[in-house]
Parts: C-alpha cells; structure tokens; sequence
C-alpha cells in the first residue's frame, strides 16, 4: 500500500507541476493578446469552461448530470471561490503593485496549510513548511520585496484570492475520490458570467477569438482540469507550493518570447523557488494518505 500511496503521489506531483506549468503562460498570452483585461477574462473563461466540460463529456461517456451531481455542496462551493478569486486577482493587480500582489500569491501554501489542518486535520511536515517559506522568499526577491504603502485595498483583494484559492485546494483534497473536474468546468463559467457586465466580447476579430480560444483551453482550462487531477493525490500544502512555480516560469515564458531579459533579482529569485520545491520533491518521506495510483489511474 504504501509503495501505491507513493506513486500515487508522484503522479500527483507530476500532475501539479504540469498545472503550475500552463498556469505560466499567462503573462505570454496576455503580452500577445491585445484586448482589454474583463473581455480577454470572459473569452478565457468561456472557453475554458467549454474544454473541460468536453473532456467530462469524454470521461464519464454520457453521464455528465451524474457526475456534476457527485461534486456535492463541496464541489458547489469550489466553483464560486474559484472564479471570485480570478475576479480578485485581476482587481488586485490594477489597485497595488504587482510585487506586493505576487508576494501575497505566494503565502498560498501557507494559508492552505492552516485550512487543512482546520478542516482535513492534515498537519504538514516541516520540510515543506520550510520549502515553502523559502519559495515565498525567492518570490520576495524577484519582486524586489513588496511595498504594501497605499496600496491596502488591492493588498486585501490579493488576500481574499489567497485565502479562496487556499479553500478550492483543500476542497478537491476533502474529497480524494470524488471528481470535481465539474466543479472547476463551472468556475470558469461562472468567471466568463461574472465579468460579462464589463466585457465586450464582440469586440475582438477573428485572430484575436483564434489567440483567446488557445488561452483558454491551453493555459485556463488545461490548468484547471491537471489541478482537479493533481491535488486528490499530494497534500494541500505540498500541491500549493508547486504551485509557486507559475511564478518564475511566467517570467521565462516572457523572455523567451519576447526578449524581456529579467532583471538579475528576478534571476535569483526564481533559482531560490526552483530549487525550493525540487528539494521539497527530491526529499523522499512517507506520503500523505489519499487514492492510491492506482485508484487513480481507473480516474483518468
């Protein structure tokens, strides 16, 4: 069992970090994409929701009520928090500075560590405790340590979207054998419903719907459904850390593309989170309880 429990936790871990590397994307697309932020927010929800509500089609072969029904109040209740929380990120960004709001995305794991315990009982061990401290200061770092002055409602904006983001995790993990790919299809719907008022989705021409459908099913809707996939399978805690990552690949992706060569305080920070959750994965200990791989593997 315990052999099982372990693979099982790397697939999750493989799972997450594939998440955390489509998540990363987002600054290409949004350098690529020129629209305004609530219509590029209702097209990439939209189009997310639909992609994964075609793999759900494709899994249960015909027995999407059934599966949506399964997510019980629980899946409910991920589907608000996960969509308020891309809402929250979003405004948070226009009303303090993108270091303050990246350094709070940061304490993620940690927050998520104290929900899991509050309500899974599910205690960490030290090492990613440390791992993650340590990430959140390469984070720290590569934005040159937040200034929080005047800046104290997109602050609690980017809080709100911690503590929400912290709850989904700990949510999809309550519930290790239950599916909540359904649960995140409708928060992207409910995402693309709740910034419609301020979209113009009509806007855009036929290169940009093209750009925006990638972005949505390649970075949205592909995070999302390794997300649901991945976080059953490794503690909360340890599933927000890898998380982290989006962080300094997202500046990669930029400079690869389109030559924004980081700063050397970038650079640096990024190697610190890098090599935080490689050692935090790296160190082999006993896994947390959850489905096994091959509990799992029947899943996918």
């Amino acid at each position: 069992m315990s052999r099982s429990r372990t693979r099982a936790a790397w697939l999750g871990t493989a799972l997450l970090a594939a998440s955390a590397l489509a998540y990363s994307s987002g600054g290409f697309y949004t350098r690529l994409i020129d629209v305004d932020a609530w219509t590029m927010l209702f097209w990439r929800g939209l189009f997310g929701g639909l992609f994964l509500f075609v793999v759900l089609a494709w899994r249960e072969q015909g027995r999407v009520v059934r599966a949506v029904r399964d997510i019980g109040r629980d899946g409910l209740l991920i589907a608000p928090c996960s969509a308020v929380a891309t809402v929250c990120f979003l405004n948070a960004l226009k009303l303090s500075s993108v270091a303050d709001v990246l350094v709070i995305d940061a304490t993620i794991p940690f927050v998520t560590a104290g929900i899991a315990w509050l309500v899974l009982g599910e205690r960490e061990d030290r090492i990613t405790l440390f791992a993650t401290l340590a990430a959140m200061a390469g984070v720290a770092v590569m934005t040159g340590f937040a200034q929080s002055t005047g800046h104290l409602l997109g602050n609690a904006l980017a809080f709100a979207m911690a503590v929400l983001m912290a709850t989904v995790l700990v949510l999809i993990r309550r519930h290790p054998s239950i599916s909540m790919l359904p649960a995140v299809g409708l928060s992207a719907f409910l995402c693309a419903l709740i910034v419609l008022p301020f979209a113009r989705p009509l806007s855009v021409s036929g290169e940009e719907l093209f750009l925006l459908g990638l972005f949505g099913t390649s970075q949205f809707g592909l995070g999302l459904l390794l997300l649901a996939l991945g976080t059953p399978l490794i503690s909360a805690t340890r599933g927000a850390l890898i998380g982290v990552l989006q962080t300094p690949l997202g500046t990669f992706w930029v400079w690869l593309a389109f030559g924004e060569m980081p700063a050397a305080a970038t650079i640096a920070g990024g190697a610190i989170v890098l090599a935080a959750v490689v050692g935090d994965i790296a160190i082999r200990r006993e896994p947390a309880p959850g489905p096994t791989a091959a509990d799992q593997a029947g899943s996918l």
